[in-house]
């Protein structure tokens, strides 16, 4: 089932939510993809800046070099920056697992066990004048099992508004107390 809300800045994003099992969960917020109006724009605005050096200087190497760093902007901001999709698998008896997908297909993955896991949480942070919402993982202390070690935050690209993050919170917290009230096993 998918979901639309807003982000944190106005801009539109989808929350897809999947059960696989009563204790695995996948939460997944989708941003925009690039706009080839956008990318056309700057693009163009940067070629008519180099076309404008050119006539002035009459070196060619101005517009060679625009065509060359508008190339390598490209591809740096569509493999390092543009984040398509940020995803939280949740697995009671296993772990959380925190996925971006970027406008490249490039994926960058991180794995939390969880036994590190203290608690999910949403937080609040004061940005430009304005209060934000976010979603972070709570690691357990290792010395302290009173203590938190570590608050990983969540989807820091998409930054879903609050009335998203209280969905995926819910979703989160139904799974970790089934893990809390579950009997251990050997």
């Amino acid at each position: 089932e998918e979901r639309r809300y807003r982000s944190a800045s106005g801009g539109p994003i989808a929350l897809r939510a999947r059960q696989h099992s009563a204790s695995c969960r996948e939460l997944a917020v989708r941003c925009p993809r690039l706009q080839l109006r956008s990318l056309s724009a700057v693009t163009s605005a940067v070629w008519l800046a180099a076309y404008g050096l050119f006539v002035l200087s009459q070196n060619s190497m101005v517009l060679s070099a625009a065509i060359f760093i508008t190339l390598i902007g490209l591809i740096i901001y569509l493999h390092f920056v543009k984040i398509d999709q940020e995803s939280l698998l949740v697995i009671g008896s296993l772990g959380i697992q925190v996925t971006s997908s970027y406008a490249s297909g490039k994926e960058s993955t991180t794995f939390i066990e969880m036994g590190r896991v203290k608690d999910v949480v949403i937080n609040e942070a004061i940005h430009m004048q304005k209060v934000i919402y976010y979603l972070c993982i709570l690691l357990q202390d290792p010395g302290d099992p009173q203590g938190v070690s570590e608050v990983v935050p969540l989807f820091q690209s998409s930054k879903p508004r609050l009335d998203c993050l209280i969905e995926v919170y819910k979703s989160c917290q139904e799974i970790l107390e089934q893990r809390k009230t579950a009997p251990p096993s050997n």
